[in-house]
């Protein structure tokens, strides 16, 4: 049943029909201009048994409505009646059929549901037009498991021409060392890539087009053609490269079939015992050509036949490497043979380093030789011998269980070629000298046990095998993408289902032929190296690109992945291709723009629901969140205050909050630009105290408007203030418009109210906003805060002795723009080390003040250690010695009472820990810092001094003593704690 068929009432009629039922839960009338009513299918698959009139009761819950399509209606009551009588159902309230009964659900999941005169069901979108095209791919048939359906595939187009002709050679030029790191490389990357591929193939069902189909849903219908046609590229250009692998292999096995011999007597200018016969140029071409002409005939005579005689080629290939590692294990010195003396440790240390060097185009070293090989350049040549994991998946149709079966075989594959080249390695490096590896490129049939016949014939079958491949899967990617309608220009290529791509046959093999022409497998090889490297670098980029967005449809069954692994495959598919050629890289992305530039401008829009889609969508949303959310730089930073209003200790009838408290808020805003925010917390339980909040709430704003203070009030109910406080300094504020500055009252009275209560409160506060990233300004001395009608004289004096962000200078210059302050100069005084340099310090921060466009003179203090033993005329030394004997008193009490139950010490509900070695060092610290106060600022307007955070388990008391040291004698301060973030900037 098509969605549009379905209409449900209006907001209104629903809105009427519930205040009709009382609370909203009365029936819903239905109207006669309903398009459609589906009735209850009640069913219980726990009862035993149907009632009639369990039947009809629920029949009657249920008004009858008016239908314009009675055909459908009846329809439905036939498909009811199929399914079976009526039982009494626990989901009468729902009312509507059961999910199993729907037919748009079984035609989702691919079911056939025979059509009747009066109803049918139109298949809408891909899935359901290849349903009806492909009626046998529906109904099932024999499929292929993980063995055969992806391992064997997969193993043998990995395993190629590079593997038995190169992989010797490469171990000789690169050495043992360089050859493991080279096999490492390119055996991450496909690993990487087979991780993400498997992760896209288990998140739906694929269809023709390869890793084409994969990328273009995921990256969109412009890159996915891109990069297919790359691919395609690839696979025509791989075809060339089998065909002359086979076809060299052949020349080396019988010399006398070329037309064109060339004998090497010299290598690096010293003369060889036996003449070294190698394949010409002009033989190459002229057998390569044949044999691509006889493969694209038989790819014309069908490709039913290659199809079943494909696992045929793995067994040659498999047996061959059964007799490679038996000779290895076999050769013996008794039995020599030129270059090959078995494994041997002495063989192993010469090979383990590396010797590149210039080589001839038969690859056999020559100091004139126009080709200079380099750990790069073998990249590109081996990196193919890594290649053919996309096999499985492009067999995914004819597989029992994609999800299953792609991730276990692909990777599968992909581990055990990689450890067998490991291996190999070890073996090539050790039996034979590098001469030998240099010089004979077949070394792999030249060991071979028993003969070197298996090997030829081995490498001929297994590449003539992987050549057919090519030919016959690279048409068919490109028909793929020509039936997808996207390239008007590709419209040659189209062919009509079940049909075979002639035309784009002919194009492939036009493309083979030419790079058989070219007669170099060494050039030919990087070449295809770039294509293949484009492709698996758009699988990870499609990986990455669903797993970051992570959309709901985004729910692969293969869990090993992860969003950085496939970016970091995406990134290595990039190096290695720079690691090769960096100009072949360059025309590779500019083919790879030029094709989405053209896409872009001729091809026609297609919707397949692909990633970027999705991003644009969740770009939108955040660029809508970012509007009141995002990051303000520090030229448009504003401070936000949060005024905690709650007093320590009374106020005066009907005074919500400290009248001083609205003026400094004031003192904070440039010109009365900003918002502040006035909370307090009621204690109890919010629904007994909501009215009472609601009252207080409205107090608290009409006495910030008579203060005159630009604000928002809030009042929060919460059973403690430190409950209280930890909410609203998680939860206040939208946006951008959270507040970023905490100011509260010095709690001076704390020692005459509760000695336990408000040193643990006040500690907890400064903990949540450092938890929450909030600056914290805490006021000592509000009552003597002046008004705008008490003009202050002196200066204003910066304590600043932590990176605050700037917090402290931007406050300072905030004040100076207030009239009351305006005649006040800034100090700053910074404090330093007794050996650092006070001079290089002083500086410094001159010329950052200058970078701020701040006027203030700087003054350097140099701390002296801690020892007060040492410094005994310090200022202020009965407060110190009081405060000592105080902490004193307090941790012998708690020492005691921890003594008598047995228990560790507690305070404030938790466990802590003094040294009280380390709590005379921090009174000391307090000590020298007032008195440094006392004797530069007591004639100060405003002090402000870094605040030092509550030390980890501490008791709140004893943070009240460093504190009350600390400001002791200071009239007015305001002590001051930044958050990670810069509220200055010194540029404009």
């Amino acid at each position: 049943m098509r969605n549009e068929e379905i209409s449900g009432s209006e907001d209104d009629d629903i809105t009427s029909s519930e205040s009709r039922g009382g609370h909203g839960y009365g029936p819903v009338v239905a109207h006669d201009n309903d398009p459609v009513v589906l009735e209850m299918s009640s069913f219980d698959p726990g009862s035993p048994s149907s009632s009639s009139s369990s039947s009809s009761k629920a029949t009657n819950s249920l008004k009858k409505v008016k239908s314009k399509q009675p055909a459908r209606e009846e329809s439905m009551r036939n498909n009811r009646g199929a399914n079976g009588a009526r039982r009494e159902s626990k989901l009468e309230l729902f009312g509507f059929d059961s999910l199993v009964n729907i037919l748009g659900l079984k035609s989702m999941t691919g079911e056939q549901i025979p059509s009747t005169p009066k109803s049918g069901v139109e298949k809408d979108g891909e899935d359901a037009s290849a349903a009806a095209r492909n009626p046998k791919q529906t109904s099932g048939g024999v499929k292929l498991g993980t063995m055969m359906g992806v391992f064997i595939p997969c193993l043998q187009n990995i395993l190629g021409i590079i593997y038995y002709i190169r992989f010797s050679w490469i171990i000789g030029i690169a050495g043992i060392s360089q050859s493991l790191l080279l096999v490492a490389l390119c055996g991450l990357c496909t690993f990487l890539t087979a991780v993400s591929l498997s992760a896209i193939a288990t998140n739906g069902a694929m269809k023709g087009g390869g890793p084409y189909y994969l990328i273009g849903r995921a990256l969109g219908p412009e890159v996915g053609v891109s990069i297919g046609l790359c691919f395609f590229l690839g696979n025509a250009v791989a075809g060339a490269m089998y065909v002359l692998g086979a076809v060299e292999t052949f020349l080396d096995a019988v010399p006398k079939a070329g037309i064109f011999r060339e004998t090497v007597t010299e290598i690096n200018g010293t003369r060889v015992a036996e003449p070294i016969t190698s394949p010409s140029l002009h033989d190459l071409q002229i057998y390569g050509i044949v044999v691509t002409v006889i493969l694209v005939l038989i790819v014309f005579g069908g490709v039913k036949i290659i199809n079943k005689v494909a696992p045929a080629f793995l067994l040659p290939v498999l047996f061959s490497l059964f007799c490679i590692f038996m000779g290895i294990l076999l050769a013996r010195r008794d039995k020599p043979v030129e270059g090959v003396t078995g494994l041997s440790s002495n063989y192993f240390s010469d090979n383990w380093s590396s010797n590149y060097q210039k080589t001839n185009a038969a690859g056999i070293p020559d100091p004139d030789g126009n080709r200079y090989w380099n750990f790069n350049a073998l990249v590109g040549l081996f990196f193919p011998a890594v290649t053919g994991i996309m096999a499985g998946s492009n067999r995914s149709a004819s597989l029992k269980d994609t999800q299953r079966s792609i991730p276990i075989g692909t990777l599968s594959a992909t581990l055990t070629t990689t450890f067998m080249y490991f291996v190999s390695v070890f073996l090539f490096g050790s039996v034979a000298t590098r001469e030998k590896l240099y010089t004979d490129r077949l070394l792999t049939a030249t060991i071979a046990w028993p003969s070197s016949t298996i090997i030829y014939v081995g490498i001929i079958l297994s590449t003539l095998g992987a050549a057919l491949q090519s030919l016959t899967g690279a048409p068919r990617l490109l028909a793929a993408i020509a039936n997808d309608n996207i390239l008007p220009v590709l419209n040659y290529f189209k062919v009509p289902d079940n049909s075979e791509p002639h035309i784009a046959t002919l194009f492939t093999a036009f493309l083979c032929i030419g790079c058989v022409v070219i007669g170099n497998l060494d050039l030919i090889s990087p070449t295809i190296t770039m294509f293949y490297l484009l492709c698996y670098a758009g699988v990870n980029l499609s990986c990455f690109l669903l797993d970051l967005l992570d959309a709901p449809s985004w729910r692969p069954r293969w869990k090993f992945h992860h969003w950085s692994a496939s970016l970091f495959g995406a990134c290595l598919c990039i190096v290695i291709m720079f690691l090769i050629s960096w100009l072949f890289t360059v025309v590779s992305l500019s083919l790879v723009s030029l094709i989405y530039w053209y896409v872009s401008i001729k091809g026609k829009a297609g919707d397949w629901g692909d990633g970027f889609k999705s991003a644009y969508f969740q770009l939108a949303l955040r660029s809508l969140r970012s509007l009141g959310a995002n990051n303000v730089h520090p030229k448009n930073w504003y401070p936000i205050p949060l005024i905690f209003c709650r007093p320590w200790g009374k106020l005066p009838d009907n005074v919500p909050c400290h009248p001083k408290l609205a003026d400094f808020a004031n003192c904070m805003k440039k010109k009365g630009r900003g918002m502040s925010i006035f909370v307090s917390i009621l204690d109890g339980d919010y629904h007994q105290c909501a009215d009472d909040a609601k009252t207080a709430r409205k107090q608290l704003a009409a006495y910030t408007d008579y203060r005159r203070c630009e604000s928002v009030a809030e009042i929060i109910v919460a059973p403690t203030m430190s409950d209280g406080f930890r909410g609203i300094v998680q939860t206040m504020g939208l946006g951008n418009l959270k507040p970023n500055i905490v100011v509260i009252r010095y709690p001076e009275i704390w020692r005459s109210e509760n000695l336990t209560e408000i040193p643990s409160t006040f500690v907890s506060i400064i903990n949540d906003c450092i938890v929450a990233n909030k600056a914290v300004v805490i006021v000592k001395g509000l009552d003597e805060w002046p008004n705008e009608y008490q003009r202050q004289y002196g200066t204003i004096d910066l304590y600043w002795i932590v990176r605050d962000g700037g917090l402290m200078l931007l406050l300072s210059q905030l004040l100076l723009t207030k009239q009351i302050f305006d005649n006040c100069k800034i100090r700053v005084f910074c404090a330093a080390e007794e050996d650092s340099d006070a001079e290089e310090l002083k500086t410094d921060v001159k010329k950052f003040l200058y970078d701020l466009r701040m006027q203030a003179e700087v003054i350097v203090i140099s701390m002296k250690t801690w020892d007060h033993r040492r410094d005994p005329q310090e200022e202020s030394v009965e407060a110190f010695t009081a405060a000592q004997r105080r902490v004193k008193k307090y941790l012998t009490e708690m020492k005691e009472r921890a003594e008598r139950e047995g228990k560790p010490m507690i305070a404030d509900g938790k466990k802590v820990v003094v040294n009280e070695q380390q709590v005379d060092k921090f009174l000391y610290t307090t000590l020298k810092l007032n008195a440094t106060i006392m004797n530069n600022s007591r004639m100060a307007a405003v002090v402000l001094v870094s605040l030092p955070p509550p030390p980890m388990k501490h008791p709140a008391y004893l943070y009240m003593e460093y504190m009350d040291l600390l400001v002791e004698n200071v009239p007015r301060i305001l002590i001051v704690r930044g958050y990670r973030r810069d509220v200055v900037t010194l540029f404009t």
